[in-house]
Formats: C-alpha cells, structure tokens, sequence
C-alpha cells in the first residue's frame, strides 16, 4: 500500500503540473480540495482520468468520486481493490 500512495503521489504532480510540491509535501490523509491541496473540479476530472489510464478504473458513479478522491490514502484504499491494471 505504500509504494501505491507514494506512486499515486507522483503521478498526481504530474498530472496536476504542482511544480514546486513534491511527494513528502502530500499529507496522504490531507483533503485533496478546498484544504489540503486545494483541488477543483477541473483537477477532479484529471484525477479521473488518471485513475482510467493508469489503473483501468472507470467511474461509473460521479458521485462516488467525493467519497473516493477525498485522501491520497482513500484513493489509494479504492484503487488497491478496483483496478484492472
């Protein structure tokens, strides 16, 4: 689990461009909007599609991705029992 979170970490710098922030900056059970690192909706659907790319998990439910993308951990806790890849 947690070389997940740590590469779940990384590729979420990547995909967001948070140039100046790097893995250890990440709380893994920091909120990733409003707090935390402040996401928006516009991360979320990056967040989403990082999830299809990388995982293979699509999110059926859009409702479901405030429960899932609340944390790096329970992103993390979701991919770990849903991914494909």
């Amino acid at each position: 689990m947690e070389e997940l979170i740590l590469e779940l970490k990384k590729q979420i710098i990547e995909a967001l461009n948070l140039e100046d922030i790097t893995p250890d900056d990440i709380d893994t059970n920091a909120p990733l909007f409003v707090e935390g690192l402040g996401l928006d909706s516009i991360d979320a659907l990056e967040l989403i599609v990082l999830m299809e790319k990388n995982y293979g998990i699509k999110l059926e439910d859009p409702g479901k991705s405030k429960e899932i993308f609340k944390s790096v951990a329970t992103m993390a806790e979701y991919i770990q029992k849903h991914r494909t890849k």
